[in-house]
């Protein structure tokens, strides 16, 4: 009977990592993985290009965070965004650095970050077996196999659940882990999507449906108390259903109790120039355009999808003639350009998410070797944890952050 030393459960980022880490160090592995292929999910991170991590510091990674900030110190401390970094590099992988300190292949493909992987593991003999888990076998107080869906059991000395969350469960991402968690007495934080779009009130949305705004500004109100919880600049996108794009993904990471209408959207659509400027901006075009309609005056300030939303927001009729415009309705179509409001009803679903919010417990996991304080042969690493991050390639960090951990303690 074969007993291998770690049996890894999950073929995605954290788990490919652990077990090349683990079998570098000479421990005997068994990565079990449902899909027919690993990195499945890996393949579609950062539309196809995968953002492999961010290049800054432990500062700026822990502040990436969203929830359960200290836990990840010592695992960010361990194996930081510079590690990643040299390990693709040093094994062939040239890399870059985007706006934002995101960090893609240079080829652009995230197909070399998973040959990468799987090479890594390959190269290190680890046994990849194709088949589901099922559930965990305990003997003693601690787990002896890992049964699988073929009725066959895979025996280890020790087990590490890397199987993600449950957002793009096409990839494999159902919540497995959670239920084998679960099964042997961890308490599971309710998985909910994190980095999501979200669907509005307002008809304006659907009305600029696929148009994309580069450098726009949002701020999120809390209207339950009037408080803008959360702030950002950069990229979104208008949608069917509503609002989507980085900062809008990252916005709802703050937005976990999304009442009908309780948050509301202010989106800035020329955050480089205040209300006078703005202003001064816009009569300029009107002087050029007197005898233009308002419709047609518009276009070198605003894509052409949204111009007759924006004049319908503002509550002016397209048709008038730029040289009748009072000064009043001049202002008030400033205003709109400056405050841009929509009100949330509802995020959407996990399953459209980028990542989980939720999971196993940090408090039932030792932060500095990702070891179950429940079973002592039980280890976890990614997603499966509840700890997530904004976009920008900080969750793809916590998974080999936390996989390091894992392996380096086994």
């Amino acid at each position: 009977m074969k007993v291998y030393d770690v049996a890894v459960i999950g073929g995605g980022a954290a788990g490919l990592f652990c077990a090349g880490q683990l079998a570098s160090k000479g421990k005997s592995v068994a990565l079990i993985e449902k899909n027919e292929k690993v990195g499945r999910k890996l393949m579609i991170t950062g539309k196809g290009r995968c953002n492999v991590t961010n290049m800054c510091d432990q500062n700026d990674l822990i502040e990436s965070l969203t929830k359960n900030k200290k836990f990840m110190y010592s695992a960010f401390s361990a194996f930081s965004a510079y590690d990643t970094f040299d390990f693709f590099e040093s094994r062939g992988v040239a890399l870059k650095v985007e706006r934002g300190n995101r960090v893609f292949p240079v080829s652009d493909k995230a197909s070399d970050i998973v040959d990468c992987l799987y090479d890594f593991v390959k190269e290190q003999n680890v046994m990849i077996i194709n088949n589901t888990a099922t559930g965990l076998e305990m003997q003693n107080g601690v787990i002896s196999a890992v049964n699988l869906d073929s009725g066959e059991k895979v025996f280890s000395k020790n087990v590490v659940i890397a199987t993600g969350g449950k957002s793009y469960p096409k990839t494999g991402s159902t919540g497995d882990g959670y239920r084998f968690a679960k099964s042997v007495g961890h308490n599971i934080i309710k998985p909910i999507g994190s980095l999501v779009p979200v669907c509005v009130a307002e008809g304006a949305a659907a009305e600029c449906q696929g148009l994309s705004l580069k450098n726009a500004a949002i701020k999120v109100e809390d209207t339950k108390d009037g408080n803008i919880i959360y702030k950002d600049f950069g990229e979104m996108l208008f949608t069917h259903f509503g609002l989507s794009g980085p900062m809008i993904l990252s916005a709802s990471a703050h937005m976990r109790e999304c009442e009908k209408s309780r948050y509301k959207i202010h989106i800035d659509l020329k955050p480089a120039l205040d209300f006078k400027k703005l202003d001064d901006r816009v009569l300029r075009d009107f002087s050029e355009n007197s005898n233009k309609i308002l419709s047609n005056s518009l276009t070198k300030l605003l894509p052409f999808k949204l111009i007759p939303v924006i004049i319908k927001y503002s509550g002016l009729k397209p048709d008038l003639v730029v040289n009748q415009i009072t000064k009043e309705q001049r202002e008030r179509l400033v205003s709109s350009l400056k405050d841009f409001c929509f009100s949330v009803t509802s995020l959407r679903d996990v399953s459209e998410a980028i990542v989980t919010s939720g999971g196993v417990d940090c408090n039932e996991i030792e932060p500095k070797t990702m070891r179950s304080k429940k079973v002592k042969n039980l280890y976890f690493a990614g997603e499966v944890i509840d700890v997530d991050a904004y976009t920008g390639g900080f969750n793809l960090q916590i998974a080999f952050s936390t996989a390091f951990a894992a392996a380096n303690a086994i």
